[in-house]
């Protein structure tokens, strides 16, 4: 496995991986990245690659108006990898990315809903705190959960 930003070249790969796991619409995704890849936004976009295919990513970006608090909006791997640790090691490379930006804090938002349980379970395990809980945000009886992380 190899981990690097995020190239042009892996959005088909990427969508695939998005198609498999509903994270979100992989039709969203071009639009998504496409500041990043044009330089123009301070986002940061890691793929996971396996001899030479896109297999997953990470989406961060600097939250505004705080002092060095980043946000991973979006983690995604083919379900042919999850559970090899291929996530944890995303994860772990985003907050070394994030350290190296300045950042400070990570945070994370998820769902509260039992299909969502493993996800939860996945950042506890990776040393995210359960910061916040706001009721019903998602839609109703889907909680949205923060979790917190300090770097360094």
């Amino acid at each position: 496995m190899d981990i690097r930003y995020t190239e042009s070249g892996d959005i088909s790969g990427l969508k695939q991986v998005l198609d498999q796991t509903k994270l979100f619409s992989s039709d969203m995704l071009e639009g998504m990245v496409k500041g990043f890849l044009d330089g123009e936004t301070d986002d940061l976009w890691l793929t996971l690659e396996v001899q030479g295919v896109a297999l997953g990513f990470c989406y961060a970006n600097p939250e505004q108006m705080t002092e060095d608090t980043w946000n991973i909006l979006a983690l995604a791997v083919s379900p042919t990898l999850q559970g090899s640790g291929a996530g944890t090691q995303l994860t772990e490379q985003m907050e070394v990315q994030i350290d190296d930006q300045g950042g400070r804090i990570v945070i994370v938002d998820t769902s509260g809903t039992d299909a969502f349980a493993k996800t939860r379970r996945f950042y506890e395990n990776a040393g995210y705190i359960e910061e916040a809980r706001i009721r019903d945000f998602w839609s109703k009886g889907d909680d949205k959960v923060t979790y917190w992380k300090a770097l360094s």
